[in-house]
């Protein structure tokens, strides 16, 4: 339980400072601009598929290939390819926004700054991971705490130091780009350029594809949601605000898991009774994030508890189907449990396509309950072949 918490608090300082910012930067400068979070949500899985095969992948097959170059493979091109895909996406920012449904003249300064910033943290997050496999978990933290430090001090002061939104940008850009690249100089590993890319897929291909599927569901999906007006798009974005973090944070656990099971020192049991230790602890932030915020928006609260309730089965369902997922995958067969999440998230695609402002909020509860009574079944057919 004490590294799962180790490894939760690095996650939940870098997905809490953001969400911290925005709520200060819609304050500080524009009201608005809490809104950029659900703009750019969808791009963060960009951020989640570079990290599943570069990342995670590469970190796996370094313990279990024994390929001291894959980490530093990983790393390079996920660089290079994330330079180009980010970039990409910096220089078509309002067809983005356009595409989306929000005003391009509001959106346009503070949505690039979130990709770039994406960009930065996807690199940042790379050196975590290796530290994590590497058992630097003390580290980890330290680097965690003055990457966010740095992050949320620079925003806010540059917030109320300047009224220009590129200068705001620029500085708290700059200066966690500068963090990153001491870290990426400090901690580097060596590369030869010849990566086996689909090890790395495989190794956590249901992850990868799970977010290649959550980025088209969530494109669409809030697209959809934001037509519907204001008070859904408050709403949504709201909601989603006071449980990122919280969802990043439990996802800890299938990290720490991964890390258990390439070691051999996996324990199913274990993994979900420290799950939902920390799901209270995350409920409880919920609420004070909820009590903390709600008063600075103009919430519809009939539509934001819809939203919210949906959002705390979610986290109850997850550990009993995540776990086995993520075991399965490794101990069972990838092919199996990545179609099994492909066909999940397929069927959560369709749904979002619903002509109701509530099509995400179905779609997710939906897949949710196929995974617990699919995985279930698998896992038990996979300990009877065990027990054989």
């Amino acid at each position: 339980m004490k590294r799962l918490l180790r490894v939760s608090l690095d996650t939940a300082l870098l997905s809490f400072i953001p969400v911290l910012s925005w709520f200060m930067l819609s304050i500080l400068v524009d009201k608005n601009l809490i809104n950029v979070f659900t703009l750019t949500y969808p791009i963060q899985f960009i951020y989640y598929m570079f990290k599943s095969i570069f990342s995670t992948g590469a970190n796996i097959s370094k313990e279990k290939d024994k390929d001291k170059y894959a980490v530093g493979n990983g790393l390079f091109i996920a660089i290079i390819l994330g330079f180009i895909i980010y970039g990409s996406l910096v220089l078509n920012i309002d067809k983005y926004i356009t595409f989306m449904n929000m005003d391009v003249l509001i959106y346009h300064d503070f949505a690039i700054y979130s990709v770039i910033q994406l960009y930065i943290q996807l690199i940042f997050n790379f050196i975590i991971e290796k530290l994590y496999y590497e058992e630097k978990n003390k580290l980890a933290n330290k680097y965690s705490i003055c990457f966010n430090l740095i992050n949320f001090v620079m925003i806010i002061i540059t917030s109320l130091l300047f009224k220009n939104r590129v200068v705001i940008i620029t500085l708290t850009l700059i200066s966690i780009g500068l963090y990153t690249l001491y870290l990426l100089i400090k901690e580097h590993e060596k590369f030869n350029l010849k990566s086996n890319m689909l090890k790395w897929i495989k190794y956590d291909s249901v992850y990868f594809f799970n977010y290649l599927c959550k980025f088209l569901i969530f494109l669409i999906g809030l697209k959809n949601v934001i037509e519907y007006g204001h008070e859904y798009t408050i709403a949504i974005t709201f909601i989603s605000l006071i449980t990122d973090t919280q969802w990043d944070v439990f996802d800890a656990i299938n990290t720490v898991a991964k890390i258990d099971i390439v070691k051999n020192e996996f324990s199913y049991k274990k993994a979900r009774n420290n799950a939902y230790k920390l799901l209270l602890i995350l409920l409880l932030s919920i609420f004070i994030m909820f009590l903390f915020f709600n008063y600075n928006y103009d919430l519809n609260y009939e539509i934001t508890f819809i939203f919210l309730g949906i959002e705390i089965l979610d986290f109850i369902i997850f550990p009993l189907y995540s776990l086995k997922a993520t075991y399965l995958n490794l101990e069972y067969s990838s092919t199996i449990i990545t179609s099994n999440k492909m066909i999940a998230n397929i069927g959560r695609l369709l749904l979002s396509l619903l002509n109701t402002p509530y099509c995400t909020a179905i779609g997710q509860i939906a897949s949710d309950f196929y995974q617990f009574i699919a995985l279930s079944v698998f896992y038990k057919i996979h300990k009877r072949k065990q027990a054989k």
